[in-house]
């Protein structure tokens, strides 16, 4: 398949539509290098937020192969974690982190939050801590299949959080996702708790880059960029960012009119 790609606007938000994953990913990367090459030469150093996961892979092979980013002059964070859960186990974030990018690419520094911290306020207020020490220059952020940002829920999110970072419920339509997507065998062992970082951090990153392929994404899609900006879609608020970049292949982007989506449909 070629890259070849329909853009338009959908409130602040530059959403770009094109014919498959990988082609979505390769061009979000291709952005996010210039983002970051920014950011060193400004300050000598970029500090990234990671989302992992499923629908981030394309983009962190991409990342990750690219020899132009400078990654000894990178910060990396990740977005949430399972509370309880160890980096070993084959479903952690951080452990995905670690694997698909520290160990890879060996970053500057990777900032991982432990699920599994005897103290998890301690822990949270540490990660909070670490966040504020500077700014972030980019946030990958995906779309959950319910529309959350992180592990940021309908029922949980909250676009004016006074936390960084907080311990939450997950709902069922998140927790059915990742049994979907193979990281647990059943709904029962999948974890009912996590930790994550709250919607206004996030949407304090300078840029925000959001990957968001596949058919099951496509109503949150569709909630997001014409539904009301409204924590019942946290999605949404992603389009009220000024510097922000929606990446979709074809079938995620589906139920969107084709006046908007065009040949790349």
């Amino acid at each position: 398949m070629t890259d070849s790609c329909t853009t338009f606007m959908a409130s602040k938000a530059k959403v770009h539509v094109y014919r498959d994953a990988a082609a979505a990913g390769r061009a979000a990367a291709e952005e996010a290098r210039g983002v970051i090459a920014s950011a060193i030469s400004a300050r000598g150093v970029a500090r990234i937020i990671v989302g992992t996961g499923n629908s981030q892979d394309h983009l962190i092979d991409a990342l990750t192969s690219d020899c132009q980013i400078q990654w000894p002059q990178i910060e990396v964070f990740h977005l949430d974690e399972y509370v309880g859960m160890s980096i070993e186990h084959p479903a952690s974030f951080r452990g995905w982190l670690k694997r698909r990018v520290a160990d890879v690419v060996v970053p500057r520094r990777v900032h991982y939050l432990n699920g599994d911290a005897p103290d998890l306020a301690k822990e949270m207020q540490r990660y909070a801590a670490e966040l504020a020490r500077a700014p972030i220059d980019l946030a990958f952020i995906g779309f959950g299949e319910n529309g959350h940002i992180a592990f940021n829920d309908p029922h949980d999110a909250d676009f004016n959080d006074p936390l960084p970072v907080k311990k939450v419920i997950l709902d069922e339509i998140c927790r059915r996702q990742q049994v979907g997507e193979g990281h647990f065998k059943s709904l029962e062992s999948c974890p009912t708790t996590a930790i994550t970082l709250t919607c206004p951090i996030m949407l304090a990153a300078e840029a925000i880059i959001s990957v968001v392929p596949d058919r099951r994404k496509a109503q949150a899609v569709q909630n997001a960029l014409l539904g009301e900006v409204s924590t019942a879609c946290p999605a949404s608020a992603v389009r009220e960012h000024s510097h922000a970049s929606i990446y979709l292949d074809a079938p995620s982007a589906s139920l969107l009119p084709r006046s908007l989506t065009g040949e790349a449909r």
